[in-house]
């Protein structure tokens, strides 16, 4: 069955969102795969709308040009904006709210935590790290599953908020080069506080002892959370595992960073696709 057939006039608006999920985002593209084909141009959607949020810093000049284009995504998820249809991503992710009924909060949510993104300011503590990550990467999963499995929401099972955890913070040391390239740090303030550490190390690029410290911190509490979403995955609904694949991906990531002679500022962190594509390949078999 073809997209254009379940989507008469929008498949060109699915076939957009996964072109750029594809390109831009390919774990979530690779996790999707896994997801039943009806259902996976909504995923995509779902997915494209959070990669189009995430990279505004990357395409504006000023904080207040992002302002006026997360204002853009409000009024359009709130149903007060104009020309939604214009954007392949918001026709798209506005089709999949409409069939999927998918509450709307989630996605506003995100929007405004995405807002710390667009300045310099430094993440104060671990508890508001991890409310950014609720908010930019639990809500997704949890949206996702209710795509895949609408009868059973997962909401209450913690499955969604420790897989979101996890996954947004080993995502952020992933980026952690990037972010301190442009000025960002998402470092805690009371994790370099704990271990001595500096802005200005980050700033710099040196890994000091301090850094290291803080840094063995983050991926600790990333597995602690791990932990929590392994206990509670089985317990989900069957056809909504699925939308936690992205998730099985985070130790392979972890264990990278841990290698010997690993450089937080100077090491990619990017195993082949082969090998992630068999971890979601055994993620899904383990978990169906």
């Amino acid at each position: 069955m073809t997209a254009d057939h379940l989507f008469p006039g929008r498949e060109p608006d699915y076939s957009y969102c996964e072109t750029m999920l594809r390109r831009d985002d390919p774990d979530r593209w690779l996790s999707a795969l896994f997801v039943p084909r009806p259902l996976r141009p909504h995923i995509h959607a779902l997915y494209a709308f959070s990669l189009e949020i995430a990279r505004v810093r990357e395409i504006v000049s000023e904080p207040l040009l992002g302002e006026i284009r997360y204002q853009w995504w409000r009024d359009a998820i709130e149903g007060s904006g104009s020309e939604t249809q214009a954007n392949p991503v918001a026709a798209a992710l506005l089709d999949t709210v409409e069939r999927s009924d998918l509450p709307k909060r989630p996605l506003l949510d995100l929007i405004d935590a995405r807002h710390f993104d667009l300045y310099d300011d430094p993440m104060e503590s671990v508890e508001a790290l991890e409310a950014y990550a609720r908010a930019t990467s639990s809500g997704l999963f949890r949206l996702a599953s209710t795509i895949l499995e609408p009868d059973e929401p997962t909401q209450g099972l913690g499955a969604d908020e420790a897989a979101g955890i996890a996954y947004a913070l080993t995502g952020l040391l992933r980026a952690l080069p990037w972010h301190c390239a442009r000025g960002q740090l998402y470092v805690p303030l009371d994790l370099l506080a704990k271990h001595g550490a500096r802005r200005e190390d980050f700033a710099a690029g040196v890994a000091t002892p301090g850094v290291l410290a803080a840094l063995a911190d983050l991926r600790a509490l990333a597995r602690r959370h791990l932990e929590t979403f392994d206990a509670r995955i089985l317990g989900l609904p069957d056809r909504s595992r699925a939308a936690f694949l992205p998730a099985s991906l985070c130790e392979l990531y972890l264990c990278a960073m841990e290698q010997p002679g690993y450089d937080p500022f100077k090491t990619p962190v990017a195993p082949p696709q082969w090998r992630r594509q068999w971890i979601l390949w055994r993620a899904a078999k383990t978990w169906g």
